[in-house]
């Protein structure tokens, strides 16, 4: 019978029930004294009521006899439980074990220091977020990463919202609503967390005309689509997949010329920005904003929380005639950035000023990317020197070779060489000892392997392998 059910309630526990304490009585206990100090009176009132129901349903189910100073004593101790609780917050720094860098689900780039102070400055003081400082007058404030965003790009005008898809919205939004726009049926893809370009593109207005097939569609497939309805050509890349074999597809410079020629703008979803050609750091070639932007195309949108290595948002550069009327939607209020997130981007994006090693060493996104495999199987051999023995005889850990990922569409067919801890309990299995690694503080991620769970060392910094070895002795403990 499960608690809470009232057919369970059992004859003989009238009396034990009745040992149960009031509210009123519960709040004059040392525990509910202590925590109306710090929260206020009505939370920790629902709080209590919660508790002496849940010990209710307990009672009833379990049928255990208890007296009033026994049930009084462990609802303290669940008050006490509950202040520590309330006092973390539920947003909580995870070191990430999983090998994949951009991993959407803990936050994607973790933020370069100099983002980070920049942050910390605008967070606690007033800022010039609107205001010019030398007339006093309001201004834009998309003024404070524009002008590096065409710097880096060749651009004539920018802008930034939230995130990249709230940039392709916006774009369809002020140039194509209620008009046609001709997208490849093989670009017609599901990004992360089930949002798909059709649904962003019937979202904004726009109406759909599907060109080619999944695997092959060509320029002409895009000339013999367009007539008078149609307000623009929109290509998207292929950040999350790769179609092989049997394919084609126009390249963007004959999209811009066909652009041109029929008076409609191409505008590019590139995804994930790139500002700098990773070949720079022995990586795969992945698009270049400037390279795309002289392609011709007038638009080009993508993320700065990607590779980019930023906060997240999104961005579109390109010609000023489009971004004027992107700017002026009034769509553009709501889907702008605050303060925090545009210090961090334009802190992020004053690093490409430096030289590939310095900027390399600032932005953490690049360095897990380009970081040799040898430093990544040192992390992991000091981790396995840090803990203590009976932790080695307990999860009995091994130095293994693997492969990682850069992740969130970046370099989706690229597996970059890593190490990893491979852990095999005892006396559990994987998935028990990732749960209990996932509920430290910080939290460790890992990813399960043939019921082996894997610390990727790669995505692991320096100054996490003592936390990382901390956490695998106390888990080690619980172990026995």
């Amino acid at each position: 019978m499960q608690p809470g059910n009232k057919a369970s309630i059992i004859p003989d526990m009238t009396a034990t029930l009745q040992e149960l304490p009031s509210v009123d009585q519960m709040l004059d206990t040392p525990a509910a004294a202590r925590l109306l100090e710090q929260y206020n009176r009505d939370s920790v009132v629902d709080a209590v009521r919660e508790m002496i129901r849940q010990a209710r349903d307990r009672l009833l189910y379990t049928g255990e006899e208890c007296d009033r100073i026994e049930l009084v004593a462990r609802l303290e101790v669940d008050l006490r439980q509950w202040g520590q609780a309330e006092a973390l917050p539920s947003l909580c720094r995870v070191i990430n074990g999983t090998g994949i860098i951009l991993h959407t689900g803990l936050g994607r780039a973790p933020l370069p220091a100099a983002a980070l102070d920049a942050v910390a400055a605008a967070a606690a003081n007033y800022c010039n977020l609107e205001v010019e400082m030398e007339s006093g007058k309001r201004g834009s404030r998309l003024t404070h990463v524009d002008t590096l965003i065409c710097a880096m790009t060749g651009a004539e005008a920018a802008a930034v919202v939230n995130n990249n898809a709230a940039a392709v919205l916006l774009m369809l939004s002020s140039l194509a609503r209620g008009r046609k726009v001709l997208v490849s049926r093989g670009e017609l893809v599901e990004i992360g967390g089930s949002f798909r370009i059709p649904d962003i593109i019937e979202s904004s207005g726009a109406r759909i005309h599907e060109v080619g097939t999944t695997n092959r569609t060509h320029l002409r497939d895009y000339a013999n689509a367009v007539d008078g309805e149609t307000a623009m050509i929109l290509a998207v890349h292929p950040s999350n997949y790769r179609v092989q074999g049997f394919t084609a597809r126009p390249e963007l410079a004959e999209l811009a010329g066909l652009g041109r020629e029929r008076g409609i703008p191409v505008v590019y979803d590139l995804g994930g920005g790139v500002l700098e050609d990773l070949a720079r750091w022995r990586l795969p070639h992945e698009p270049v904003v400037r390279e795309t932007l002289r392609s011709g195309v007038d638009l080009v949108s993508f993320s700065g929380d990607k590779v980019l290595g930023g906060p997240q948002s999104g961005i579109v550069a390109g010609r000023r005639t489009y971004l004027e009327r992107i700017c002026g939607n009034p769509l553009m209020r709501a889907l702008r950035c605050d303060k925090l997130t545009l210090a961090a981007l334009e802190a992020t994006l004053r690093l490409y000023r430096l030289g590939s090693d310095q900027l390399r060493e600032a932005l953490p996104v690049l360095r897990m990317l380009t970081d040799p495999v040898e430093a990544v199987e040192g992390r992991a051999r000091e981790v396995i020197e840090r803990v203590a023995a009976s932790t080695r005889e307990r999860l009995h850990p091994q130095v293994e070779s693997a492969t990682a990922q850069a992740g969130s569409g970046a370099l989706p067919l690229e597996e970059l060489p890593t190490w990893v801890i491979a852990l095999q309990p005892a006396r559990s299995s994987g998935e028990k000892l990732a749960r209990r690694l996932r509920r430290q503080s910080p939290g460790v991620m890992g990813r399960i392997h043939q019921d082996r769970l894997m610390l990727d060392m790669r995505t692991v910094s320096n100054d996490e392998i003592g936390l990382v070895a901390a956490a695998l002795d106390r888990v080690a403990e619980t172990e026995g």
